[in-house]
């Protein structure tokens, strides 16, 4: 039931305003006086704020109750109010924030009107805020598995640039996740609320990704039919990821290049340029390096791109992560049905720290789904996994086992591997204390919980601390607090 707060100083008008909405299904809270409103607006959280600009003969209190309104996450939408012949103070209101004005006296129908616009209004900027947080929550730094050191020096970098404007040139194998750092980098960054517009540079031929990347007039081209925005126009205010960026065109490299230098673009056929807002993030599964010798690639747009390169390592090279990575499949796949959650043996988990994973932490995912596509039941074992994986299950007598299978636990055959949980620290139960312990105070038995949740944390993150802060929810300065046994509030 939508929340409407109502505020006229004229108690007939109130009171038919209120029945009218009540009849109409919403929950409403009316008043007559600018205090009183003001202060139920932190009480009562409304959806819609309906207000005469003119309480008690002055116009401050029905502005604060505009302001205020507009000021809580999402906004409240407000209607004004405003007196016969009183244009200029209803566009002032707009221009403040307000959705929408009433002119007095209205009619019922247009008060009808206006509030289901309004409040329809309301609804959809209320789900694009649930949207973006679930986006943010998707595409957070914690989201990129990974505990081996390569990986945390990337989570620094991508922590400490993700607030700039700065160009980003990420670098790493097919199925590294190039396009997750992308994303990662756009939604922790002040440009999160406008677009993250994606264009992969190999997939379309040259005339083509031109007129995708910067547009085009009607009648540029035979089948230009309309004027079309390009992406870069689309993305304007936000990110722009283009991934393999090496296989551009000369021509399309020398017009990306105006464009990084002028923050300028030209659609095809057009003459006049528009000024656009966007960052740039570009992504080569090959070093660009190669490409310029080759007289492929232009040098001065290299150094144009590669203003901060994130260089991601190939699976093979972080083998202690493929249990992580495990074990954070298996329970997006859990997630998607009913039923007990998915497991594997050891067996299954060596082969897959055995293998090269040419194909990297995408050809990792397509496995496990796979496997547990093909497992009876959710114990995942040898025969549900690729085939060139099962010849590699075996440990090799002549010592060429990698050293991160070796180094899994000793298990007895056919032993179910212990996954780590997904979800984070503090998901597992405490242990119930023996009978033959000391009683503790509850501040002592809290502290001792407190210490397992932040040595959690650190195990987690490797033992970066500043990423043990961030799954924790804490500042780093709190961390080194807790950390040092001070329980004294900051």
């Amino acid at each position: 039931m939508p929340k409407v707060l109502l505020v006229d100083d004229e108690l007939t008008m109130v009171q038919t305003v209120t029945e009218l909405l009540r009849q109409e299904g919403h929950e409403v809270f009316p008043f007559t006086n600018g205090p009183a409103a003001l202060e139920a607006l932190t009480t009562h959280s409304p959806d819609l704020v309906i207000t005469d600009l003119y309480l008690d003969k002055t116009r401050a209190h029905g502005l604060q109750i505009l302001e205020k309104a507009r000021a809580f996450n999402p906004p409240a939408v407000v209607i004004v109010i405003t007196g016969f012949g009183s244009i200029e103070t209803a566009v002032e209101a707009m221009k403040n924030g307000a959705f929408d004005y009433l002119e007095k006296p209205f009619k019922v129908e247009e008060l009808k009107i206006c509030v289901q616009r309004a409040l329809s209004y309301n609804a959809t900027i209320s789900e694009t805020v649930f949207l973006r947080k679930q986006l943010k929550k998707k595409y957070h730094f914690s989201q990129i598995i990974g505990s081996s050191q390569n990986m945390q020096d990337v989570f620094k970098m991508i922590e400490r640039v993700a607030g700039t404007d700065s160009t980003i040139l990420v670098l790493g194998e097919s199925g590294t996740g190039k396009e997750l750092v992308a994303r990662a980098l756009h939604f922790n960054s002040p440009r999160q609320h406008a677009p993250f517009v994606p264009i992969n540079c190999s997939a379309l031929p040259e005339n083509l990704l031109e007129s995708e990347l910067f547009g085009h007039r009607r009648g540029a081209f035979t089948g230009a039919i309309n004027d079309k925005k390009g992406l870069f126009q689309e993305a304007d205010g936000g990110t722009i990821f283009l991934d393999e960026v090496g296989s551009m065109s000369p021509m399309l490299q020398s017009r990306l290049l105006r464009v990084l230098q002028e923050r300028e673009v030209r659609r095809v056929g057009d003459n006049t340029s528009f000024f656009v807002n966007v960052r740039v993030v570009a992504a080569s599964n090959e070093p660009l390096e190669k490409r310029i010798q080759e007289g492929t690639f232009r040098e001065d747009l290299y150094y144009r791109l590669n203003v901060i390169p994130i260089c991601l390592p190939p699976l093979r090279e972080r083998r202690e992560d493929i249990p992580l990575l495990v074990s954070h499949f298996l329970q997006s796949k859990t997630a998607s049905r009913s039923g007990p959650p998915f497991q594997v043996t050891r067996q299954v988990m060596e082969a897959l720290c055995a293998h090269d994973w040419p194909g990297n932490v995408r050809e990792l995912e397509n496995a496990i789904e796979r496997a547990v596509t093909l497992c009876e039941g959710q114990i995942v074992r040898m025969r549900d996994l690729p085939p060139r994986l099962a010849q590699k299950a075996a440990v090799s007598a002549s010592g060429e086992e990698p050293a991160v299978a070796a180094a899994l636990p000793e298990m007895p055959e056919g032993a179910l591997y212990p996954l780590q949980p997904d979800s984070g620290p503090g998901d597992q139960p405490a242990p119930s204390p023996r009978p033959d312990e000391p009683f503790k105070s509850l501040k002592t038995f809290l502290r001792d919980q407190e210490v397992v949740h932040l040595n959690r944390a650190l195990e987690l993150s490797g033992g970066d601390k500043e990423k043990a802060a961030l799954l924790l929810g804490v500042s780093l300065a709190t961390l080194y607090r807790k950390l040092a046994g001070d329980d004294r509030e900051p």
